[in-house]
């Protein structure tokens, strides 16, 4: 039989002596005064950033960044304090930044972010000495230096280090992207694009939050959250300056494009979708109206095939690790690519794009190609598989 312990009255005032720096009497959470004095500072940063109030800014703190942040068109920009470490008349805050840019972002990037404060006296209000990225986390364009910002049609570019005529031109590629990205994809998407151009691989790295040894054979990336439709994504397509410089002109463009279709395509973008459907697609896209042969396009995986290699399974996952091997790597996105530009050679673009949707429909990877694959191109993954080999010796033997 269980027992039942039985508490004497001044056991409990006992126990709530004991426990009322944490929890009140009747099961309140008291307020810790300095974390919301440091609220009510970053509250009043952030209305002085959406105001551009330069004297209302330095009056919470350092000036320091204001200049580069007045340039970016801001819908939203607020911070939220999730942990506070006070040390006499200093601080450490550590503070979720939500911001969005007017036009582009749906939906807000979200940045963790550490504070540092003071304040002179027991009264005085509490100032901000810096702000930076939180440890583990990647830089803003802010971080990096002076923001220059260039508008196109369908663009908005924001470059470190890099001088107008530069941004101008990645906003031009962004805005032919746009179009080619709509004409094939016919989701819902917000047919605008961000765009980031630091000054150097480092500085693309700087951003992601990663070492830059990951990145030196990427020309760009895209970062954004997957997970579907109840997810409202902000997109940056991040370039690396180095890597891209060395592209020829239809090149640059095929990135570009590529990088904007991952944009267009993030909503039906799940854990379900593996690597070969999203980035073979995003090449279809980008190679799409363009003269680029196969030969052209796929010349890793011509060589194997030229060898009498056909590759037995469509790319893992795996194999698109940007650590793989470059010339594997390169294979990947070949294999990927010829994988997509099959299904709209036999099946349509429409179908293609529906084979898309359907495999982002689940949340989880398990079951997801062969459901969506029965129900769209009426195959298996085994006839698939069979099909594309051939189109793979075809196209490339």
């Amino acid at each position: 039989m269980a027992g039942r312990w039985r508490v004497s009255g001044s056991s409990v005032v006992a126990l709530c002596l004991l426990l009322v720096s944490l929890v009140a009497c009747g099961g309140r959470v008291t307020a810790d005064p300095v974390r919301a004095e440091v609220q009510k500072v970053l509250d009043r940063r952030a209305a002085a950033v959406l105001g551009h109030d330069r004297a209302a800014y330095a009056r919470t703190g350092t000036g320091t960044g204001f200049g580069d942040l007045s340039v970016i068109p801001l819908a939203d920009w607020s911070y939220r304090v999730t942990d506070v470490d006070r040390g006499g008349d200093t601080a450490t805050a550590e503070v979720e930044l939500r911001y969005r840019v007017d036009g582009y972002d749906r939906g807000a990037v979200t940045a963790n972010r550490t504070v540092a404060l003071s304040r002179d006296g027991a009264d005085g209000e509490w100032a901000v000495d810096s702000e930076r990225p939180a440890k583990g986390s990647g830089q803003q364009p802010w971080d990096q230096g002076a923001v220059r910002v260039v508008r196109g049609t369908h663009s908005l570019v924001l470059g470190v280090g890099q001088s107008t005529g530069t941004l101008r031109a990645f906003a031009g590629l962004a805005d032919r992207a746009v179009p080619a990205v709509s004409d094939a994809w016919d989701g819902d998407w917000a047919r605008r694009v961000v765009v980031l151009v630091p000054r150097s691989v480092e500085g693309m790295a700087g951003l992601l939050g990663s070492p830059a040894s990951s990145y030196r054979g990427i020309a760009a990336v895209t970062t954004g959250e997957t997970g579907g439709r109840e997810h409202a994504p902000a997109d940056r397509i991040i370039v690396n300056p180095d890597a891209y410089g060395l592209l020829g002109s239809l090149g640059k463009q095929v990135v570009l494009t590529h990088e904007t279709t991952h944009v267009a395509t993030r909503a039906d973008t799940t854990a379900a979708t593996p690597l070969w459907l999203s980035e073979g697609y995003a090449d279809w896209v980008g190679y799409r109206g363009s003269d680029r042969d196969p030969d052209e396009a796929a010349p890793e995986l011509r060589g194997e095939v030229s060898e009498g290699r056909v590759p037995g399974a469509l790319p893992t996952d795996e194999d698109f690790g940007f650590t793989a091997d470059a010339d594997e790597l390169a294979r990947a996105y070949e294999g990927g690519w010829l994988a997509c530009r099959m299904i709209a050679d036999q099946w349509g673009e429409d179908r293609l794009d529906a084979f898309y949707r359907a495999v982002g429909t689940d949340d989880e990877r398990a079951g997801a190609v062969e459901a969506a694959m029965k129900e769209t191109l009426g195959t298996t993954p085994e006839d698939f598989t069979a099909r594309w080999r051939e189109y793979v010796r075809s196209e490339l033997g």
